[in-house]
């Protein structure tokens, strides 16, 4: 294995933004997963590992453990009845498993298309967007179980999903390096158009979208608002979304509701309420193209922050600081981050 020193981890980021890792490695195997712990083990360092690299936030001291980045390979599919079970390995790139499902007529993840990063990072995140979570699809998760030392393979119910959450990125941080994850997929599914942008792209349609129009659909909104990775968009150097919605109780909504001179825009979430982000930012006085010396937001899209060139890990933090302050003054609602961040904190 090329176990390689102070590499800088900027370039494997879709921010384009970090410092160097102490120790940098890519694994394609599983007996490299294990090769790569013990070598972290032995000389006592701190572990990150790392996929596509498009839900981080890295310092500008870096990393001064090990990275590793998940490159291992493969899919696998067989049918049982009507459903599809694909097994994935977590370093293949999600939007391409979500094209190769479709193109076989399974349907149940066609809102999640153009999402970047790789399949190891879905089941972390329990990725969402436009009606769907990734976690509806989820039959088991393979993992290496560093407490224990060996692979385990986790069911749904073991991964503990909840919204934009799993054990993996809560209670169990650090614990586990995802290595496959097995989808069951709906043969001939009908294809999903909750959402309200997907409706108003459909609007004048009478007969339902395809899986595959759905998907594309999906691209379409998603570069508009420039969270459809594109070379050379200025927009698309960002981690997407950089706060989640938050869900608030009912009297929360009511109060903020009744200080709004317009309506409040929100979705059920059981008995709770979810406020887009992206509506509190604006309230807050925190608008589409924004500047903040080299950082700032996107020109189609208040919610993702953007690195306009040349931006440090500090001026974003700066600036993600000055938002979670307004909205937290105007609202009392605290903004949470999004991307992970990588490395001593700012």
């Amino acid at each position: 294995m090329n176990f390689r020193e102070h590499v800088p981890l900027a370039p494997f980021t879709t921010f384009g933004i970090g410092g160097p890792a102490r120790w940098f490695v890519e694994v394609d195997t599983e007996s490299t997963v294990l090769e790569a712990v013990a070598f972290a083990r032995e000389r006592q360092l701190p572990l990150f590992v790392l996929g596509g690299g498009s839900n981080l936030l890295v310092s500008d001291e870096g990393f001064p453990g090990l990275v590793i980045r998940i490159a291992l390979r493969g899919v696998e599919f067989h049918r049982e009845a009507e459903d599809g079970v694909f097994e994935v390995a977590a370093g293949e790139d999600w939007d391409a498993f979500v094209s190769n499902a479709i193109e076989r007529g399974y349907g149940s993840i066609e809102c999640l298309a153009g999402i970047p990063g790789t399949v190891g990072g879905t089941p972390v995140q329990n990725v969402g967007a436009y009606g769907q979570e990734v976690s509806e699809t989820i039959e088991s998760v393979r993992a290496l179980d560093m407490n224990r030392g060996r692979f385990v393979d986790m069911s749904r119910e073991d991964c503990g999903f909840s919204y934009r959450k799993s054990i993996f990125n809560t209670a169990e941080r650090g614990r586990f390096i995802v290595t496959r994850v097995h989808y069951r997929l709906v043969f001939g599914a009908e294809s999903v158009v909750t959402y309200p942008d997907l409706k108003r792209y459909f609007k004048d349609r009478l007969a339902l979208p395809t899986l595959a129009e759905v998907s594309n659909a999906v691209r379409s909104i998603r570069r508009q608002k420039g969270m459809l990775l594109v070379p050379g968009d200025p927009d698309c150097a960002s981690a997407g979304s950089f706060f989640k919605n938050p869900v608030v109780a009912r009297e929360a909504f009511e109060r903020i509701a009744g200080q709004s001179p317009t309506e409040v825009p929100s979705f059920p979430v059981g008995e709770e309420r979810k406020i887009p982000a992206a509506w509190l930012l604006d309230q807050a006085g925190f608008h589409k193209g924004l500047v903040a010396g080299r950082a700032g937001i996107s020109s189609r899209h208040s919610l993702a922050l953007i690195n306009r060139g040349g931006a440090s890990a500090g001026e974003m933090a700066a600036l993600r600081d000055r938002i979670v302050a307004a909205v937290e003054a105007k609202f009392a609602i605290r903004l949470e981050q999004e991307p992970v961040w990588v490395g001593p904190v700012t």
